[in-house]
């Protein structure tokens, strides 16, 4: 018996199983449909490619809103409760303008995310189909160039995320 590549069966059950009389209708495995109303800082160009690695380390800066309360469980940063989504829209293009001007991505990582973890520390996540994280953020950060930064809107806000390796 053959076994699969433990990458391609997560993918699998992310996708789901084929069932078309070609074996590929349904939705890709390889390709990520944004939401219709996706925010205009989303980046749905990233998206809509093909994923770039099965495994990726990515930084990121956790912008909130106040509309998100439910679910952080009471725990939602102070900074994103007084934030509209519209303000946390702004803020990540004030954020993507510093880092086009030159800003270094772990300064701006531990003063403006509100991920308190990985604020603290400037660490990096590993990315892989299986991994512990919000969908989204897999989606993202498997999508993104070495070097590359994207934004993704998840239950928890928008991640500007940076692939570092």
């Amino acid at each position: 018996m053959r076994t699969l590549p433990l990458c391609f069966l997560a993918l699998l059950a992310v996708a789901g199983p084929a069932c078309g009389p070609t074996g590929m209708s349904g939705p890709s495995i390889g390709r990520m449909n944004p939401p219709p109303a996706a925010s205009p800082v989303v980046s749905t160009e990233i998206l809509g490619r093909e994923p770039r690695a099965n495994h990726t380390r990515v930084k990121h800066i956790l912008i909130g809103w106040a509309a998100l309360e439910d679910a952080y469980s009471g725990g939602l940063d102070p900074r994103a409760a007084k934030r509209s989504k519209r303000d946390a829209e702004d803020e990540i293009r004030s954020l993507q303008k510093q880092l086009d001007a030159g800003a270094d991505f772990d300064t701006l990582m531990k003063a403006k995310s509100e991920d308190r973890g990985s604020a603290a520390t400037a660490e990096a996540y590993t990315v892989e189909p299986g991994a512990s994280l919000v969908i989204e953020f897999r989606q993202l950060g498997l999508r993104l160039e070495v070097g590359e930064v994207g934004v993704v809107e998840s239950s928890y806000g928008f991640h500007l995320m940076k692939r570092i390796e």
